[in-house]
């Protein structure tokens, strides 16, 4: 059946603890079930710079911006999925000095984070990379087996760390909700009626997932890489890595958005492939409760966005 109140506009989401966050172009929404089974919803409206400043909706750039601002929705969204399913969202609002000792705390695991995934995607590999070079001069003569080198260090590490953290249980429910937020955007974006029913046949798997994304800045990044210069001191190499971040971002965000566009060119078909290979990892089939919690928040920032439609 065939909705008549779809709004032509793409969406995307987020799993989260027991939830799932779906933002529309000016509001987000997060729908969390708690421990006793009752559904809680958070809305908020969010404007992108990219409207106050139209000069960085240029390509590549507006990459760079897109995925800054994801982050910082994604982290809100934690945080709040997070105080619902500890139960701390009926508290009473906490005392100025414990939320200044508790955001102190969110700084600093933040910054820890962002300090291991440097070195676990950046560090890591290219010191693999760069001991493989040592060792056999062909590498060290060909930049290109370099940078593969690294690449695919840099795959086997994800694939690791995505395969050890999918044993906690928590995790695995994480996923299940991370294919509900898929099935319910399918729906959206098939016309259907946004029921469990019709999102319950969706496939999970979805071309602008992040999980792609992360592979196409793999695949990227051994690219741009081969264009700059090999310095001879590990420091340097690295620090050109990170300094080109920006540019791989932004040039990643611009294969994701051609790739779903395009999504039935038999090119881009095999482009996405591994990035969807991956989400056989990332996502997992979810139940009808959890197909719910998606849909719900698909429904509310849906709902606020038809009231700004031209009549």
């Amino acid at each position: 059946m065939q909705t008549e109140t779809k709004i032509d506009f793409a969406v995307g989401g987020q799993a989260v603890i027991e939830g799932v966050m779906m933002r529309s172009p000016n509001f987000y929404t997060i729908a969390v079930r708690n421990e006793a089974g009752e559904l809680k919803t958070k809305q908020a409206e969010f404007k992108s710079i990219l409207d106050k400043f139209p000069v960085l909706k240029i390509p590549l750039l507006r990459g760079m911006v897109h995925l800054v601002e994801s982050m910082t929705i994604g982290i809100r969204s934690l945080n709040y999925s997070n105080s619902v399913f500890v139960g701390e969202d009926e508290k009473k609002e906490e005392k100025g000095f414990v939320k200044v000792v508790f955001l102190i705390l969110g700084v600093i695991y933040t910054i820890g984070s962002l300090g291991f995934t440097l070195f676990l995607m950046k560090v890591l590999p290219l010191w693999i990379a760069d001991q493989a070079a040592h060792t056999w001069s062909f590498v060290e003569d060909h930049y290109i087996v370099y940078n593969l080198i690294d690449g695919f260090t840099k795959i086997s590490l994800f694939l690791g760390y995505i395969l050890l953290i999918s044993l906690v249980k928590d995790i695995r429910r994480v996923f299940q909700y991370h294919g509900a937020e898929h099935k319910s955007i399918w729906a959206y974006e098939k016309g259907l009626e946004l029921t469990v029913e019709n999102a319950r046949k969706q496939t999970r798997f979805h071309p602008r997932c992040g999980t792609s994304f992360i592979f196409i800045v793999i695949l990227m990044s051994v690219l741009i890489y081969t264009l700059f210069p090999s310095p001879d001191a590990f420091w340097a190499k690295l620090a050109i890595r990170i300094a080109v971040i920006p540019l791989i971002a932004g040039l990643s965000y611009e294969l994701l958005k051609a790739s779903a566009k395009w999504q039935n060119n038999m090119v881009m078909r095999l482009f996405v492939l591994p990035g969807l290979f991956f989400q056989k990892l990332t996502t997992k089939e979810p139940d009808d409760k959890q197909l719910e919690v998606a849909l719900l928040a698909l429904k509310e920032s849906l709902a606020v966005e038809k009231t700004l439609a031209p009549a």
